[in-house]
């Protein structure tokens, strides 16, 4: 019987320095860091008293713990007047969106456009607070109007991007219409002669 119990006995020890030893690796496993939920090809409407106010289109959506959001694909973001025109969009190359500043940072070919005016801005970096309804950035910007092209660092500009101001204006450009244009690009290109 004594022999029966020290078997047991050890077995036992061996099964909690086992499981300690298991414990241990999980305690030491690292954390994981990545998205709860991944989306692919996404749309996102957001009304106001039942009439769609925005339509937000994505390839890809990445959902954090935390409530942050990326789309490593960039995403397609449309503003709509009561009618249901489009009145002005947003896009860019990636997007990640911070849950504790509700504050959207976007990278990469980024792009605003105001189709009530015709404006429309490029940059390489703009945050877009939905709760202030601005966009703002520090980056070199250039905003084409109808005639005229406007550079400079750092700009602000409402939601819909009707009004807005560059901080530290480098210049400004005039575009001229060239009436012999439109008859130059319709000139044929002659082909390459083929290597014989």
């Amino acid at each position: 019987m004594k022999a029966f119990q020290g078997r047991f006995f050890f077995i036992i020890l061996w099964v909690v320095l086992l499981a300690c030893s298991q414990r241990k690796d999980l305690i030491d496993a690292p954390l994981y860091e990545g998205p709860l939920s991944s989306m692919d090809s996404s749309i996102t409407f957001v009304s106001d008293s039942g009439i769609v106010v925005m339509k937000l289109n994505s390839d890809v959506q990445n959902n954090f713990e935390n409530g942050d959001q990326e789309w490593p694909e960039g995403f397609y973001v449309e503003w709509f007047n009561s009618k249901g025109q489009v009145t002005s969009y947003f896009r860019a190359n990636y997007v990640y969106f911070t849950q504790e500043e509700n504050l959207y940072r976007a990278e990469g070919n980024v792009i605003v456009k105001s189709l009530a005016k015709n404006d429309e801005l490029k940059t390489e970096e703009l945050f877009w607070s939905q709760r202030e309804e601005k966009f703002y950035t520090e980056k070199f910007v250039t905003i084409k109007s109808e005639d005229e092209v406007h550079t400079g660092e750092g700009m602000e500009s409402n939601q819909d991007f009707t009004e807005y101001r560059i901080l530290k204006p480098s210049g400004t450009f005039t575009l001229e219409d060239d009436p012999n244009r439109s008859q130059q690009r319709d000139i044929p290109l002659t082909p390459r002669p083929k290597k014989q």
